[in-house]
Formats: C-alpha cells, sequence, structure tokens
C-alpha cells in the first residue's frame, strides 16, 4: 500500500490512537510496523484474533501485561557473553512472571468461553520459572543483588557492616574529645571518596596525622582522614573490593543462565507483542463502539451506518452505501462543504482500517473488501516549487493511479477535472471515469459537472449519488443519497436570500430547456425519494415493534416452557418415588402373606403372587420428556367420561377416569390420582356397563386424597376373612397417616377378638392395641395405633 494514499485518508491518526491503547512497548512496536494486509485470509484470522480480544476484554476485563518489557536487547548482550546489570536482570524476571500471567489468564478464559486463535499464542509461551527463582532469589524489587545471594557475598557484607561500625564507634570516641572539639569546624562524621573523615579548621591541620581528602570552597575546612583510622578505612576498602567481584560473579551466573533461555524468551516476546496487539486493537474497538466487518475479496462493500473514525461521534452523520454490487462504480455530486471529500474518506478509510485486522465505526451487518490496492486524489495538492498549478497536481496524481490500478483496486476521485475550463473539465473527468470503469475496478468519484450526472445515468454499472441539502436551512445535511444525482439548488438559495424574482425568471431563461428538464427530473426524484423515506421509516418503526413484540412473546413462551417443564419433572419425580415406596410396601405386603401362608398352613398360590407383584411393576409409568408423542389430532368427537380408560401423553401412561370437571379430569395412575387437562388424553376404551364389582381381600389403588374409615366392622366375619380386611384397612390407614383405628369385632365368643389380637401384635404398621374404653365400645372393639 503507498505510503502517500494512507498519509492522505490519515491512516497514520489511527495507528497513533490504536498504539495509546498498547499495554507494552512490545505492543506499540507491533502497532507501529501495522500495515493493510492485501490477503483475505490473513485479514481474517487478524479479525478474529481482534474479536476473541474483544470478547475477553468485555467478560474480564484487561489482560494483566504489568511487568512486561523489551528484554530483548539484554539478551542479545547475555547471548554474546556481556553481563547484565540487576535492573536487567529484574526486568527478565518480570517479564517471565508477565508470561506465565498472560498464558494463566487466557487459558482460564479459554476453558468457559473458547478463543481458540488466542490460546493457541498463548500455549506457545514458555514457562521459565527455574530462571525467575534464581533471578528473584538474588535480586530484590530494588534491583539490588541481596545478601542471600551467596554465602561468601552475606560473610563480606557483615564484615563491612562490623567494619563500619568500628570506625564510626572510634571516630565519635574522638569527635567527642573536649580538647578535639575545639579543632573540629563541626562535630560529624562524612565520606570522601568512600573512606571516613572529620571537617577539622585549616590551622590545627598539623594535630592530625592522616590523610587530608578534601576541602572546602572557602579553605577553611580540611576533611581529613585521621592516622589511626587509615589502616581500618584501607581494610573497609579491600572488603568493598571483594563484594564487587562477588557481586560481578553473581551476576555473571544469572547472566549465563538468561543465555539458556534466550531462544525460548526472544519467541515469548514476539508472542506477547501480538496478545498485546490484538487486546489494544478490542480496546480502541470498545472506544469507537466499532463492530467486526465481514470481509470478502469479490469487490464488494456494504457499509451501514458507517462513521469517520476520527470525527466526533456525536456531530458526525453515519454513511450507506453500498458498491460493487449491481454497479462498481459511484458519481457524487452535491454542494461545497456538503460531506463529499468525508464520505471519500470514510469509505478510503474504513477499508484500510478492516484490511489492517481492526474493528470499522459502522453497524453489524457490514461488509468489506480486500483490495490489492486503494488510490485516492483527494485534496488540493498544488506545489509552488515544482511549478503545479491545482489541475496539474492532480492530474499529475490521477495519472499514477490509471498506471498502477488493477480490477481489484479501490480508486477515490475527489472534485474530477476541476481546476480548468468546464467543458475540457467535464470531458477529459468523463473519458477518465470510462477507461477506469472498463478497467472494472471500484469507483468512487465527486464532481461538480451536470455532464457527468448524465454519464452516470446513461453507462451501465455506474450509478449516481448526492450530498442532501436543505432548502428550508440552506445548509447541507451531510447524508450521501445514493441512486439520486445532485441538484444545484442555485435558484432556490438565491429566492430563500431575498434575490430579485425578476433576475432570478431571467437566469432561468438564460438556461437551456433540457437543463431544466433534467432538473425537473432530479427535483420530482428528490420528492419521491422523501416521500418513500418517511414510508420506509413507518414501516421500519412498526418492523421494530412487531420484532420487540415477537421477542417478548418468546422469552414469556420459552419461560412457560421451562416453568412447564419444571412442574413436570417434578411430578414425574414424586409419581416415581410414590410408585417405588408402594412397590416396596407391596412387596413387604407378599412377603407377610407368604409368611402368614407358612405359620398358618393357609393356601396361597404361589402363581398368584407372581402376578400381583408383575402388575405392581406394570404400574409403573413409563415417564417421557416433553416434546414426545401427542394426542390425536381429532379429539373433538372424543367424549371422556368417568371409568373411560384413556392415555396420558405427558407421562406416556394408561389411567382411568375418576370424574370429569370442566376441562380437567381426575385420572387414576396405579395408586396415584391426578388432575389432568383434557387435551393431553385420548380415549382408548370406553367404561362398560356398571358390573357388581366382587369384594377384594386386598386393594393398593388407593390415593392419600381418598376418604378412608377410621373404623373397621368385622362383625360377622370369620377369622381368615377378618385377617385379609384388617390388613388391607391397615395399609389404607397408614398411607392416610392415621395415627389410631377402631376395629370393632364384637364380643361373642372371643374367638374373632383372639384373631385380630393376634395379627395387631404382629403387623409392622401397629404400635400398640388395646381394648376399647366404656365409651369407645369396651371389649367388642380393639382400638390400635399406627407408627
Amino acid at each position: 500500500m503507498n505510503d502517500k494514499i494512507l498519509t492522505t485518508l490519515e491512516y497514520s491518526k489511527i495507528i497513533n490512537r490504536l498504539g495509546s491503547h498498547a499495554a507494552t512497548s512490545l505492543g506499540k512496536a507491533v502497532v507501529e510496523a501495522l500495515k493493510p494486509n492485501p490477503d483475505l485470509e490473513q485479514v481474517k484470522l487478524s479479525l478474529q484474533a481482534t474479536d476473541e480480544a474483544y470478547k475477553a476484554d468485555r467478560l474480564k476485563g484487561s489482560a494483566p501485561f504489568g511487568g512486561i518489557t523489551d528484554i530483548a536487547p539484554a539478551l542479545q548482550r547475555a547471548r554474546i557473553g556481556g553481563t547484565l546489570n540487576p535492573a536487567e536482570l529484574l526486568a527478565i524476571s518480570t517479564t517471565a512472571r508477565g508470561s506465565r500471567q498472560i498464558k494463566r489468564h487466557i487459558g482460564n478464559l479459554h476453558e468457559n468461553d473458547p478463543i481458540p486463535l488466542l490460546q493457541s499464542l498463548a500455549d506457545q509461551l514458555s514457562e521459565v520459572k527455574d530462571l525467575e527463582n534464581q533471578i528473584n532469589a538474588c535480586i530484590d524489587e530494588q534491583a539490588e543483588v541481596m545478601d542471600s545471594a551467596s554465602t561468601e557475598l552475606a560473610a563480606i557484607r557483615r564484615e563491612l557492616k562490623n567494619g563500619e561500625s568500628r570506625i564510626r564507634e572510634k571516630l565519635e570516641q574522638l569527635i567527642r574529645s573536649s580538647s578535639v572539639q575545639k579543632m573540629l569546624q563541626d562535630s560529624l562524621i562524612t565520606l570522601r571518596n568512600d573512606r571516613y573523615v572529620i571537617p577539622v579548621k585549616q590551622e590545627y591541620r598539623s594535630h592530625f596525622g592522616g590523610i587530608v581528602h578534601d576541602q572546602s570552597g572557602s579553605g577553611a575546612t580540611l576533611f581529613i582522614e585521621p592516622e589511626a583510622m587509615v589502616a581500618m578505612n584501607n581494610k573497609l576498602r579491600e572488603l568493598k573490593v571483594a563484594e564487587t567481584r562477588e557481586i560481578e560473579k553473581i551476576l555473571q551466573k544469572l547472566t549465563a543462565a538468561a543465555a539458556e533461555y534466550e531462544p525460548d524468551l526472544m519467541i515469548d516476546l514476539d508472542l506477547l507483542g501480538k496478545l498485546d496487539f490484538a487486546f489494544a486493537k478490542a480496546r480502541y474497538a470498545h472506544g469507537l463502539k466499532a463492530t467486526l466487518p465481514r470481509m470478502n475479496d469479490r469487490g464488494f462493500l456494504k457499509i451501514k451506518r458507517g462513521r469517520h473514525p476520527l470525527l466526533d461521534p456525536a456531530a458526525v452523520v453515519p454513511l450507506d452505501v453500498e458498491l460493487g454490487n449491481s454497479f462498481t462504480g459511484i458519481i457524487v455530486t452535491g454542494p461545497n462543504t456538503g460531506g463529499k471529500t468525508v464520505s471519500l474518506k470514510t469509505i478510503g478509510l474504513l477499508s484500510l482500517m478492516a484490511m489492517s485486522g481492526l474493528f470499522v465505526p459502522a453497524e453489524d451487518g457490514t461488509q468489506l473488501c480486500v483490495f490489492d490496492a486503494i488510490y485516492a486524489d483527494i485534496g488540493d495538492e498544488q506545489s509552488i516549487e515544482q511549478s503545479l498549478s491545482t489541475f496539474s497536481s492532480h492530474l499529475t496524481n490521477i495519472i499514477r493511479i490509471l498506471k498502477f490500478m488493477t480490477p481489484k483496486s479501490l480508486v477515490l476521485l475527489d472534485e474530477l477535472g476541476a481546476g480548468t475550463d468546464p467543458a475540457e473539465g467535464s470531458a477529459l473527468a468523463i473519458a477518465i471515469l470510462e477507461h477506469i470503469h472498463k478497467t472494472d475496478c471500484r469507483l468512487v468519484a465527486t464532481t461538480h459537472y451536470s455532464e457527468l450526472k448524465a454519464y452516470a445515468y446513461n453507462r451501465k454499472g455506474v450509478i449516481n449519488a448526492s450530498m442532501e441539502f436543505d432548502i428550508q436551512t440552506l445548509s447541507p445535511t451531510y447524508r450521501l443519497l445514493v441512486g439520486v444525482p445532485g441538484r444545484s439548488n442555485a435558484f432556490a438559495i438565491a429566492e430563500r436570500l431575498g434575490l430579485s424574482r425578476n433576475i432570478i425568471d431571467h437566469a432561468r431563461g438564460e438556461v437551456s430547456e433540457e437543463d431544466m428538464r433534467v432538473e425537473n427530473m432530479i427535483a420530482s426524484l428528490e420528492e419521491d425519494r422523501l416521500g418513500a423515506e418517511a414510508e420506509r421509516n413507518t414501516a421500519e418503526a412498526l418492523r421494530r415493534e412487531l420484532e420487540e413484540q415477537r421477542k417478548k412473546f418468546e422469552e414469556q413462551r420459552e419461560r412457560f416452557e421451562q416453568q412447564r417443564d419444571r412442574m413436570l419433572a417434578k411430578a414425574q419425580d414424586e409419581a416415581r418415588e410414590a410408585i417405588v415406596k408402594a412397590k416396596r410396601e407391596a412387596e413387604q405386603i407378599i412377603a407377610d402373606l407368604r409368611k402368614l401362608a407358612l405359620e398358618e398352613g393357609a393356601s396361597v398360590k404361589q402363581h398368584k403372587l407372581i402376578e400381583a407383584k408383575r402388575k405392581l411393576e406394570e404400574a409403573e409409568p413409563q415417564l417421557k420428556k416433553q416434546g414426545g408423542n401427542k394426542p390425536a389430532q381429532n379429539k373433538a368427537s372424543q367424549k371422556i367420561e368417568a371409568g373411560d380408560e384413556v392415555m396420558v401423553y405427558s407421562l406416556n401412561q394408561k389411567g382411568h377416569v375418576v370424574e370429569v370437571s370442566g376441562g380437567e379430569a381426575q385420572i387414576q395412575l396405579g395408586i396415584l390420582k391426578m388432575k389432568v387437562s383434557l387435551s393431553d388424553l385420548e380415549l382408548i376404551k370406553q367404561a362398560p356397563a356398571k358390573l357388581q364389582q366382587p369384594k377384594q381381600a386386598a386393594s393398593l389403588k388407593r390415593s392419600r386424597d381418598d376418604q378412608v374409615r377410621a373404623e373397621l366392622d368385622l362383625r360377622g366375619a370369620n377369622v381368615e376373612e377378618a385377617i385379609m380386611e384388617i390388613d388391607r384397612f391397615l395399609d389404607e390407614a397408614f398411607l392416610s397417616n392415621m395415627g389410631q383405628v377402631y376395629i370393632i369385632h364384637g364380643k361373642g365368643t372371643g374367638v374373632l377378638r383372639i384373631g385380630v389380637t393376634d395379627f395387631l401384635r404382629k403387623h409392622r404398621h401397629v404400635k400398640s392395641y388395646r381394648l376399647g374404653n366404656y365409651n369407645e365400645g369396651g371389649a367388642g372393639v380393639t382400638v390400635a395405633e399406627l407408627e
């Protein structure tokens, strides 16, 4: 891409703004090297990285790039054998730690919300925890080598500290002496050339041996190292030299360790720069309120409410334009300051941004193209030094464009043919447009020449457009209207400004009849357009309202279905629990019956017990998820009544109707009763005529909702019949949560009473039993307390 074009379209300003969002110098370097890419696949990958970073930034906030710096120069010096200083080694450690944090951050994001492209970059980051630990064990956060870096260094520094303490102690004893204090300028100890000295007055120089290290500006004070301190200071100097040598050894050791990891760390720097670049693009997109464009290489553009990224978002008028489908060229006409140049730059700059992997300030659904080059002739490039006029500079630029453009290029021409004789300029402009059109590249050109309106009207693949102008306010609206040629509006403006009607009429007479017909046609088209636009806005408002209503309905329906599914699942769970409990109790009953048969020698047929258990198992409904079989469509003709056998489709279970009330029916499903909508039922078999049902010894098909009496009258029954009835009665009473029941057996011979008490003694539901009180029936009644 030509640098001159990038400058013309102000691409560098976009780069500057993008660079301000980079968190590291590595990311800034990638931003500064950014250029539009003509490769569609590479552009899609770059946009995908931006999209993933945008999502990550929105969900988890900014990525932790703290501590990461450009350590490449230090690594290169380490590789060639140089010794790194503590600050450089500390930078390597913090960068390695920052790399690990970024890798962990992206890995956590990827687990919850996949960001495969960023994850693939983060996966390649190395982890050099050993190097970090080595550096951190020797160098503190202030980039100072710590005493713990080596035992030798610790010993040297202990000796240094002790030596300094001894020197200061001796000097303090000296300066506290009354005989010495009068010779001192100040009673203090100071350092000169890393040696401890005292400030002595000039006239007492001879009273102190030793070495003079410095004097004051006036010469009245000499900084003398007393002779008694020379040997001790010399020892300190030796220790400091030893300390320096030991520190050098430590730094060389750490540098060698860093050099071993140099290849991995250099790769990490490149990866970190790319990751920072992706997150910088995401943050810039957030600030611009930009969206992800769809990309193609077919020369198709469709910008929906696009905004120039360098203009105030609150003031800029959005641009809607489509190019490359029905037409490959757009000729824009309209008044000066109407926004034609801004529209050109917006189209060009948004294309450059998308080709650079950036989101664009436009609405969702915007499509942009990857061009092999974008050429622009915009603005006045008059050059006094080169003796070029405005026309000459424009024409020189256009000649260069015509030489290099291809069918996959985008050409933007501002004020084509301007700066020369109108007749010749318009003819030249038409010839240039025709040549570009035949090349089949994409073209957007602005002009004042009315002849170009006719050219666009007559040429297939080229369309007129204009910048809207409000006659009422005499000001442009900055809206681009594709398909409508611009009007001159000169007479209307003159009339609004108060020019005499006679002058205006005379001017109209000077305009050819053909030109007037064209102006009238354009006026009619504009009027029709405004009417159609108003109707479209009304229809769009209605569509949005209907869409909102549809969305609300869908949300309500979804909530209803979720609630229904939850309630159904709960009912199914409760039914399943009840069935399992009933089966367990029934199996216990069968076991008790077997035991009773063995104890009393009664004849209980085994196959009947097996058949009873099988029926209990079949009573368990085969539960299905919502969305299974549905009732037959033709249900209007079926009439469901009490006693009918029906299919409950939501449970995929057969049952019998107990009663019908309104739009619901109470259904007996095994031991359960439940209310079901008639729409969820299908008639299987109508109830037969009423038959006398034989008395059953025991029945488990009773729900807790049935009315169970608290007493059982056994008078007139034999012991065997009574036991069967008591067993059924106690099961029903237990299921109904009764705490106490009454069994009436009469007084008689006492045989029935004895049989009842013997059975109650062994029954699992009976906690205790007793004969009735006087007011309860006395010896003719047994009262049982249930568990």
